[in-house]
Parts: structure tokens; C-alpha cells; sequence
């Protein structure tokens, strides 16, 4: 069967964008076809895979999406009797795997009360209603309860579209005991030693992933703690921002940042913690991923994934609503215990289940049995 499946942009270091390249490989594997429309691609394209560069442009990022759903609905003409499955909310589409968190949520908590009167609000809005409003017939892969719960709060009726995956971690995350050793390249590369404590955090887009929090929590520690302490950032996006807040910080000599990489299980192994304070994030692969690695974690309870972390006992969940001083605390303290601490081996043991890695699968099984379902509809109009 033929789907068309829409992203705005591709890279291959982005959680949405890793999500949709291993679901599109399993798709192809089962003998589909996929067109996929994207204003960008980086990287190697599968075989098999029709990548169509939709060519428009705009001075801002709502124009441009506004352009890009006109040329694909124009481009999909009658090809939208096939399956369409987005991996950002916006009009067109019969399936939505659901990437990213709740906007209004996101315009509520997290936003002034000035947003809503916004161009940006007014179009994120409209795109994220044609996917959950009540006369939308779009089903819904969701990654997290939570999603589940702010959908359903702002949405009330779009409960029964809405499909809950298992996550996906890639098993070459999963290991038997830690293994500094595999580090050691990492940790020669940012010049620093085996005694340095050296903290890690990983994913694109600092400003939402909390890289702020980050600096201010190391920032606090008392000197003797402080002045052993590397943070290492790892992800794509413009980092001056967090340079110059280093800087004033007094924290330029400890902190490394690195453009997005392939050699995570070495990261994973070369760190002593996991610093992920994101202000929202609708899962959080990381967080998986350092857990089965043995790799201790402090996250927010505003990640999809945290209470994977709780549940594993493998690290620590700063409560909302967020508190600096309380991630401050929370680290000083992770710190203080790391050497005899659990967490590590918890975190292996619950690798172990092997329902961690299945959402590639499960996606393509509820994609395909929905299209069926669609197929059938189409057919009766």
C-alpha cells in the first residue's frame, strides 16, 4: 500500500525526526511505498524511499507552514485517497503521530498572558484543532499518558482516536554492566579526566530542553562539588545563548557543546549523570536510553518519559511546578550520592523489558490496520 507521509524537516538527531525515519524503514520493510514532503532533508535517504522537497518559502515560520500544507494538499490531489500520516499537527492528514506536546497546554503554562494574541498562537491553534477537535476523524499515536491526559483536557471527545505506543528505544542502548572504558575516547576528545564527575545532556533544541536550567543547577553547587564538575551538551541547534549565560555563570572552562552525533551508547558510558530539565518534551527517548545504559538521570516531571525514571528507580524527578532552587537541591544531592547510589543497576535491570523497544512495530501495525479501515471508507464515498 502507498502512504504520504509529512514532516517539516528531517535531520537525523532529532527525537521526532528518529521516530519517523526508524516508523517509515519499518513500513518499507513490510513492502509499502512511501512519498514523503518535507521543506528539508539532511542526511542519507533509505532506499525505497521518494523524498519530495516541497520548494516554498516565507519570511516566517507560519507562512511557511501555511505554504507547505497548500502545496502538499495541492500535490496530493487524488493520491489523498491513500493514507496520509503527519508527524506535526495540521490539517490533511488521517493519522498523527503525535511528536510533540499539547500546544494549548504549552500556551497556558508556559506562555504570557500577550501570546494568545498572536499570529503564531492563532495558527498553532488552528493546526493543532484540525487534528482533535470533535469533528476531526484523525486517529492518534500518542508516546506518553501524559499527552493522553492534556489532549483529552483540551480536546474532550478525541479519547477515542487517541493510541498509546510503547516506547522504542534502539537495543544497541541496552547493556550488561557499565563500561567506562568504552568513554575514554569521549573524554579525551573534551580533554578531561577519568576523576572529573562529568554530566551530560543530550538533545536538540536548548532552549526547551531546559539547557538554561542546567547551567544555573551546576552553577549553584558549592565550590568544592563545582570545581570537579564538565558539562557536556550534545544536540543541534545555535548554542551563543547558552555560551554567553555560561560565561557570566563563571562556568566557560566546564562546559563543552558538540553538534549532534552518532556514537550515543559511548556518550552514555563516558558520563557520570544525565541532566535533562527540559521545560517539555512529550517523551524523552534519552531518558530510556541512559537508563538501560546504566547511566543515572535528574529530569523534570514535564517529560512524557519521567516516569519511566520512577518507575526504574534510576535517577530523580524534579516535582512540578518547577522550582530552580529544587533542581539546584536535587543535583547537589545526586551528586553528593552518585558513588553509592543504586541507580545505575536499577536502570540496567529494567532494560530487560523487551516491550521498551517495540514502537517502531507497533506504530506500523496501527498505521496499516488504519489504513485498511480508511481504505474501506474512501471506497463507499
Amino acid at each position: 500500500m502507498k502512504y504520504s507521509f509529512l514532516i517539516y524537516t528531517y535531520f537525523p538527531y532529532g527525537g521526532q525526526q528518529r521516530d519517523f525515519l526508524r516508523i517509515a524503514k519499518e513500513m518499507l520493510d513490510r513492502g509499502n511505498e512511501i512519498d514523503v514532503y518535507t521543506l528539508s532533508w539532511q542526511g542519507d535517504i533509505p532506499a525505497n524511499m521518494n523524498v519530495i522537497l516541497v520548494p516554498v518559502k516565507a519570511f516566517t515560520r507560519v507562512g511557511l507552514y501555511k505554504r507547505f500544507t497548500k502545496w502538499v494538499e495541492n500535490a496530493l490531489g487524488l493520491k489523498h485517497r491513500t493514507c496520509v500520516v503527519g508527524f506535526t499537527k495540521m490539517p490533511l492528514l488521517d493519522i498523527y503521530f503525535a511528536a510533540d506536546p499539547c500546544f494549548m497546554e504549552k500556551a497556558e503554562h508556559q506562555r504570557g498572558g500577550y501570546y494568545k494574541y498572536t499570529r503564531r498562537y492563532r495558527h498553532f491553534k488552528e493546526y493543532e484543532r484540525a487534528v482533535f477537535n470533535g469533528s476531526s476523524k484523525v486517529e492518534v499515536l500518542l508516546l506518553s499518558p501524559q499527552q493522553h491526559t492534556a489532549f483529552c483536557h483540551y480536546y474532550p471527545g478525541c479519547d477515542s482516536r487517541l493510541h498509546q505506543l510503547p516506547p522504542g528505544i534502539s537495543k544497541d542502548r541496552k547493556v550488561e554492566k557499565r563500561d567506562p572504558g568504552m568513554g575514554d575516547q569521549i573524554r579525551r576528545e573534551i580533554g578531561v579526566s577519568d576523576e572529573t564527575v562529568l554530566i551530560l545532556q543530550i538533545g536538540s533544541g536548548f532552549r526547551v530542553k531546559g539547557v538554561d536550567r542546567s547551567l544555573e543547577a551546576i552553577a549553584s553547587l558549592p565550590p568544592y562539588l563545582k570545581q570537579n564538575i564538565h558539562y557536556l551538551l550534545i544536540g543541534q541547534d545555535k548554542s551563543n545563548r547558552f555560551v554567553k549565560l555560561a560565561a557570566t555563570l563563571g562556568l566557560t572552562s566546564q562546559v563543552t557543546i558538540l553538534p549532534g552525533r552518532d556514537d550515543v551508547p559511548n556518550l552514555l558510558q563516558a558520563a557520570d549523570l544525565m541532566l535533562h530539565p527540559a521545560y517539555s518534551e512529550s517523551a524523552g527517548y534519552v531518558l530510556l536510553e541512559a537508563t538501560i545504559a546504566g547511566l543515572p538521570i535528574l529530569t523534570t516531571a514535564s517529560c512524557g518519559y519521567a516516569f519511566h525514571i520512577e518507575k526504574a528507580r534510576s535517577g530523580e524527578v524534579c516535582p512540578l511546578p518547577f522550582q530552580q532552587q529544587k533542581l539546584n537541591e536535587m543535583l547537589f544531592n545526586m551528586l553528593e550520592t552518585l558513588e553509592t547510589s543504586n541507580w545505575s543497576c536499577a536502570g540496567i535491570e529494567y532494560g530487560k523489558n523487551e516491550n521498551l523497544y517495540t514502537m517502531p512495530e507497533a506504530a506500523a501495525d496501527m498505521i496499516e490496520g488504519n489504513a485498511k479501515k480508511l481504505k474501506r471508507i474512501k471506497t463507499r464515498w
